[in-house]
């Protein structure tokens, strides 16, 4: 595959930030850029739209980033594909709200069924219910 190269200027900050990144991740700025522009285009340019991300930003324990890390080292020997923490974080966060939605579904839906037959106290049939 030919290749092209991409040259630009940016504040110092922002330099130092990227490569403290990239030296985590064990990445080459090239890689690290490629990725970058790669997931730009694979969300249909959203992540440049003033708006359409946010950031997340949490610690947790020492012992549990090295199961992270971990994790993500046997994801990658395994499936011989890379999976980064945020990857990782996003598909995590996904699939609890989706088990969330259809919980919520399920109890609504069960609040409505006792809605529609509701049980009437006065009713001495309904005695051997209470």
């Amino acid at each position: 595959m030919k290749q092209k190269g991409i040259t630009c200027k940016i504040p110092l900050d922002l330099h130092r930030r990227i490569s403290e990144e990239i030296k985590q991740q064990g990445l080459t700025m090239g890689k690290f850029i490629e990725t970058l522009i790669t997931e730009h285009y694979s969300n249909g340019g959203k992540t440049m739209q003033n708006g359409s991300t946010r950031t997340l930003a949490f610690q947790v324990s020492e012992e549990l980033f090295r199961r992270i890390k971990k994790y993500l080292e046997d994801y990658e020997r395994v499936y011989h594909r890379r999976l980064t923490q945020k990857e990782f974080v996003i598909q995590l966060i996904e699939q609890a709200l989706d088990e969330a939605d259809e919980e919520f579904s399920a109890a609504e839906a069960a609040a409505r069924d006792d809605e529609d037959d509701p049980v009437c106290e006065d009713d001495p049939a309904n005695e051997d219910l209470a």
